[in-house]
């Protein structure tokens, strides 16, 4: 592809959100590789510059993670100052921050959901154990990266998980544990990546073992079947599909431990509509198994933006 067809980009990164930091490392390793294929590629910070400055140019790259940037927000902008943009549009990116909203849909149309139950103030938290089980999950509804995640395995600790959650969200998830193992399944235009298996070292999988710990194991090939693989990658496709998912993004699932028929069980976990892009990120060890080289990635996210 002609690159100088992009014309001038605006490297969307950096932002508001809880997940700054991350995003700032995406961007930076985003508007290096674009530059290095050529592309009239610039840096745009929305939280320090003014969003009508974006009229000067013709395309965007959003590395933008969290709040205001990965939730629909700046997706709006873009749609009325008519300027394509990478990832998902208004709705499916809404969808896709929003955990509970996306298990409804999901559940809905029949795909597997970890049982779950919304947590407030006033919640029983000893029924709520009771009914889900421990260990679990209790989690903001609308954050990424892990923040605000806890594990849960005795009772007495949920009030703090609670607390912890409803720093960052005022909608709080508590989730059953589904413990036979996290994966993920890339997506790019219309196809399916080769699978990843997590194994963090530490408890599960959150903030330090996703960014900043370098004992997390990421498996690809991932051990499942070929024939299993190639169908959860299908359903992931589906699962993306369903929210309205478009360009490129992040399907997250769990394998239960098959401790009753022997047969594991896939459960959708959550949608990532603006995935990371640093040295520790999914997306590009996915490309990468697949033969493509992060410049290749990144390039073929770009020519991806559309509007609508």
């Amino acid at each position: 592809m002609d690159v100088q067809n992009f014309g001038k980009v605006a490297v969307l990164f950096g932002g508001r959100s809880a997940e700054r930091e991350v995003s700032l490392n995406s961007g930076s390793r985003v508007l290096a590789a674009l530059r290095r294929q050529g592309v009239d590629a610039h840096a745009f910070d929305p939280a320090e510059r003014k969003l009508d400055e974006l009229a000067a140019f013709e395309r965007a790259f959003i590395a933008l993670h969290g709040r205001y940037g990965e939730d629909g927000t700046i997706q709006g902008v873009l749609e009325l100052m008519g300027i394509p943009y990478t990832g998902s549009g208004v709705m499916a990116s809404a969808l896709g921050m929003d955990k509970w909203r996306c298990k409804l849909l999901w559940r809905a149309a029949g795909l597997p959901v970890p049982e779950y139950a919304l947590l407030d103030a006033a919640s029983d938290l000893a029924q709520l154990a009771a009914g889900l089980g421990l260990p679990l999950f209790v989690k903001p509804a609308c954050e990424g990266s892990s923040i605000g995640i806890s594990k849960v395995k005795r009772v007495g600790d949920l009030g703090a998980a609670y607390a912890e959650a409803a720093r960052h969200d005022s909608l709080v998830i508590a989730e059953r544990a589904i413990l036979g193992g996290e994966y993920t399944v890339a997506i790019l235009g219309e196809q399916a990546l080769p699978i990843i298996k997590i194994e963090p070292a530490s408890e599960f999988y959150d903030y330090e073992a996703k960014y900043l710990r370098d004992d997390t194991a990421y498996r690809c090939p991932c051990g499942l079947p070929e024939n299993l693989e190639n169908e959860l990658r299908q359903r992931a496709l589906e699962a993306f599909r369903i929210l309205g998912g478009r360009g490129w993004g992040r399907v997250d699932f769990l394998m239960d431990e098959a401790k009753v028929s022997g047969e594991s069980r896939a459960y959708f976990l959550e949608v990532n509509t603006s995935p990371g892009m640093t040295d520790h990120s999914l997306v590009p060890m996915a490309a990468r198994a697949a033969g493509m080289s992060y410049d290749e990635l990144v390039v073929r996210v770009l020519a991806l933006a559309t509007l609508g």
